[in-house]
């Protein structure tokens, strides 16, 4: 990153409001519609799409139109619309080309089989995790949990494990303006600095185990434990993820599945470390791959 310069007229007035950022173009709007589609619970309805992007009824419709004719929408019952098999074949190979996710794959399968959870590797998009690939149990215990499903960065045992492998500085700044499991609880402003404290007592302990716990009250009624998958410096590209009912995940099992996670997770942090190639990198605030 460049050096700031400060202008002329912003040294004469420091003033000044900072400028408006630019508007979206049509790539933005497109790219919009296109995550939208790419949500859980498809096919989309026209309004639930514009509600999704903000953008006007007839924008939406006009950008479905064109990315169906190009393969990346396709309409569907009702007037509504799911991801194209263009969207899917590139997701798809994306995917397939993955190192991190490859190696996950044996070490998820085995965790579903020695625990009967659910057993995901997600990854981070700015500050929410994304569950890339999701081995359900036999049962399948009723909990909705998907390919593509996403959660808060800061709302769960997964959560914990990445935030708790990142610098601090970064962890520090996807905290700022909290989005907390904790910030529900706080309804007066100063409780504020025992929020931040909880959570930062939280992420010591992930730091000290070596993997993430969500406390019972955060999802009702599923917990995750999960451990952070680190690239050869060190830094986290995703989780490995075990998810169930709160009551077959509870503080006992946790205890005993937790060093299992921590143990996968070193597995593939090793053989990722081990390998050369391309993987899935995280997505900041700026829209810029990391």
């Amino acid at each position: 990153m460049g050096k700031q310069v400060n202008s002329r007229s912003q040294m004469q007035d420091s003033t000044a409001p900072a400028a408006a950022p630019p508007a979206p173009g049509p790539v933005d709007k497109a790219m919009e519609v296109l995550s939208a589609l790419s949500e859980t619970g498809a096919p989309h309805r026209l309004a639930d799409l514009a509600r999704h992007t903000g953008l006007a009824k007839p924008t939406v419709h006009r950008l479905l139109r064109t990315l169906a004719a190009q393969g990346f929408a396709e309409p569907a019952e009702q007037g509504s619309y799911r991801a194209g098999p263009r969207l899917l074949g590139l997701a798809a190979r994306v995917l397939a080309d993955d190192a991190a996710l490859d190696l996950a794959r044996p070490a998820l399968a085995e965790l579903r089989t020695r625990t009967g959870l659910f057993a995901s590797y997600a990854v981070r998009d700015d500050r929410t995790l994304v569950h890339l690939e999701v081995l359900a149990p036999a049962q399948g215990l009723g909990l909705d949990l998907r390919p593509g499903s996403r959660e808060p960065l800061t709302a769960g045992g997964a959560g914990l494990a990445l935030l708790a492998a990142l610098p601090p500085d970064e962890a520090e700044r996807l905290l700022a303006g909290t989005d907390s499991p904790h910030a529900d609880e706080a309804t007066h402003a100063d409780e504020t600095p025992h929020v931040h404290e909880a959570v930062s007592a939280a992420l010591a302990e992930t730091a000290r185990r070596g993997y993430g716990f969500d406390s019972a009250d955060i999802w009702r009624d599923r917990r995750t434990l999960a451990a952070a998958v680190r690239d050869s410096a060190g830094l986290p590209v995703g989780t490995l993820a075990l998810t169930g009912l709160a009551f077959t995940l509870d503080e006992t099992a946790a205890e005993l599945y937790g060093p299992m996670v921590r143990a996968a997770a070193g597995v593939v942090s090793a053989g990722l470390a081990a390998r050369t190639g391309t993987r899935l990198g995280v997505v900041g605030s700026g829209g810029e791959a990391r």
